[in-house]
Parts: structure tokens; C-alpha cells; sequence
């Protein structure tokens, strides 16, 4: 069995409290159904926007290996040096999933230095997500395809970096298609964005997301080995042979 894996979950908590028809959804909290429903060796924690810091002080985000982002209508109410704070975490090694609507966090957009504008469309659709990367660790016991009956519809153009890797690509049924599961490398840091989740629906309920989410944890979680190095490097690894003017 691999060491635990510190996970922070971080919900902006507003729809939940503020709206009864998702409170009967989540009545804890999405932040609370994700980690009732992950499945691995995780040690986790909660925050949530209106905690001192957002919950996201230098001591909780030094003991966080992965960190998960759930936001909506209060993007901008993210404090910037909290987001510049996660962001040098991220570049440090710290894993990112950002979740559904996080495509707008001010984390992930500074992170990715595109607008991350797309097209939706919330109708209730179902939406299928086909598996584009099966040899990827993040779709490990998932079939070609899975389904969601209710969902809110993200549609291409998404205007993000081209990604490392696709692992799901989304059909809609108006139409729509959807790049919604992207892998990113930045600095020494793993970030992937994953599309489902809006909050009208039992979305995070449902086992293939979870399984999904999960395994990305895993995928995410930095390497265990030392710190890197930058600056000035000082002796020189071999001797320098003096050279002629």
C-alpha cells in the first residue's frame, strides 16, 4: 500500500447555503459529499471561501499534497494573495483538480494564462463522457464510456492551453461537445481539470465520477523526492579546465 495522500477539498460553499434545492442535494456540502465518496489511502481535509483565509493558509496548503477547487459565483472574492499562494504551491509540486465551474477560479486562469471562456448551456441534458486516453491512470476502471442523466452543458471553443493529454471528451445531447478531462504540467505541479459537477445535480454522487476524481488524486500527487534547486551552483560538479585568452 503507497503512502496517504494529504488532500484538501476546497468548496466556495454559497450554493448550499443559500439555496434550498441544492442544501437538499448537499445538505453538508459538496465539499463534504466529494470526500465521503473518495475511494484510497487519503488523509482529508475541508475549507470552504468564508474561513479565515479561505481555509488556505501557508500551514494548511504546506500539508496538502493535492488540492480540489469547487467554485461559482464568488470568484472574485478569492483573495490574490491567497490565489498567488496556491499558485506558487502548484509550482512547487502540489497537485490542482479543478472542478466544473473552476475553469473561471482566478487559480486556475492564472495558471493557465487564457481567458478559460467556453459555451454552456444548463437544460438538464445527459451527457456522456468517452474515455479518450485509456491507457491513462486517471480513467484506470472506467469503461469506454459513461453517463450522466442531468447535466449543465460545457461546449467547445474552451479557451485553455492545448493540454498535455484528454483523457474524456463529452457529447451532449443538443449537440455539444466538450474537452472534460485535461491534463496540465506546470513548474513541478499536476493539474487536471474535470468538467462534471454543477450544482443543481446529484453529480457528485455518482461512482464513476468519484472513481474518476479519485484517481486523479492519485495521478496528482507530487513525487516524494528533494526540493529543486535554482540559482547560482556552487562548487562545480567537475573541475573546470582553465582556458586560453
Amino acid at each position: 500500500m503507497g503512502e496517504t495522500i494529504r488532500v484538501t477539498i476546497w468548496n466556495e460553499f454559497r450554493h448550499e447555503t443559500n439555496k434550498p434545492h441544492v442544501q437538499a442535494i448537499y445538505p453538508r456540502g459538496m465539499h463534504h459529499a466529494i470526500a465521503e465518496g473518495l475511494t484510497g489511502s487519503f488523509a482529508i481535509r475541508t475549507a470552504t471561501l468564508d474561513e479565515p483565509e479561505h481555509g488556505l493558509d501557508e500551514a494548511a496548503l504546506a500539508d496538502t499534497d493535492v488540492l480540489i477547487w469547487w467554485g461559482h459565483t464568488a470568484h472574485r472574492e478569492v483573495r490574490d494573495d491567497v490565489v498567488e499562494r496556491v499558485a506558487a504551491r502548484v509550482l512547487q509540486g502540489m497537485g490542482l483538480i479543478a472542478l466544473h465551474s473552476a475553469h473561471y477560479s482566478k487559480v486556475f486562469k492564472k495558471l493557465m494564462g487564457t481567458s478559460c471562456s467556453l459555451l454552456y448551456r444548463d437544460e438538464g441534458e445527459k451527457e456522456r463522457l468517452w474515455v479518450t486516453a485509456p491507457g491513462h491512470p486517471i480513467a484506470e476502471g472506467i469503461g469506454p464510456c459513461f453517463e450522466l442523466e442531468r447535466e449543465e452543458m460545457y461546449g467547445e471553443f474552451f479557451d485553455i492551453p492545448a493540454p498535455d493529454e484528454v483523457v474524456f471528451t463529452s457529447w451532449f445531447e443538443g449537440g455539444n461537445v466538450f474537452r472534460s478531462g485535461c491534463c496540465f504540467n506546470r513548474g513541478q505541479g499536476k493539474i487536471f481539470y474535470f468538467r462534471p459537477g454543477h450544482e443543481l445535480y446529484p453529480t457528485y454522487r455518482d461512482a464513476n465520477v468519484l472513481r474518476v476524481i479519485s484517481n486523479a488524486i492519485r495521478w496528482a500527487a507530487p513525487a516524494k523526492r528533494e526540493p529543486v534547486r535554482f540559482g547560482k551552483s556552487v562548487p562545480a560538479l567537475e573541475a573546470i579546465k582553465p582556458k586560453g585568452e
